[in-house]
């Protein structure tokens, strides 16, 4: 619209045009391409490290488990090591584990007590050893690495995400 020989903006004009919020929009798009993978990446390394840190934390609770119930030696079971809050320490439910890492899962990762070596002695059932797992739930999603320890405390990893661990983390 013309008016006084002068160019005017009408009032409609005073917004983005489409082109500049398709620019925008792209700019955005080509940005998140970038940032997704890296903060998934994070994500999954957060979840090894919490996993390598539970795994201390069984293996810390099997000693405490085993220096108080020593007639029993070590705990078969993450639910022995554990126990409800506010409840007698037991045998069976020693309350030296958070209810989450007990419960057998935490951080995207699943964890488990196996190959318990059990003996008898004085007709009360003793184990002797154990192996600690604790595998992703979703290879490449919640963690890329299986992590194993023992009796003998070294924490060893799978780089494939299962628990035939061979090398040790450092």
């Amino acid at each position: 619209m013309i008016r006084n020989n002068r160019l005017q903006p009408r009032d409609s004009d005073k917004g983005f045009t489409l082109v500049e919020l398709l620019i925008v929009m792209s700019i955005i798009i080509i940005i998140a391409t970038f940032a997704v993978p890296n903060l998934m990446r994070l994500r999954r390394q957060g979840n090894e490290m919490s996993a390598i840190q539970s795994i201390r934390a069984i293996v810390g609770a099997q000693l405490q488990y085993s220096q108080t119930y020593p007639s029993n030696g070590f705990a078969c079971s993450l639910a022995a090591l554990g126990g409800a809050p506010g409840s007698a320490p037991s045998p069976a439910a020693a309350g030296l584990l958070n209810a989450d890492l007990a419960g057998g899962q935490k951080a995207g990762y699943t964890f488990a007590l196996t190959n318990c070596n059990k003996v008898t002695i004085n007709n009360q059932d003793q184990y002797t050893s154990y192996e600690i797992t604790a595998v992703p739930q979703k290879v490449g999603n919640t963690g890329d690495r299986g992590f194993c320890s023992d009796d003998s405390q070294q924490v060893k990893y799978d780089s494939k995400g299962g628990t035939a661990c061979t090398q040790p983390i450092q």
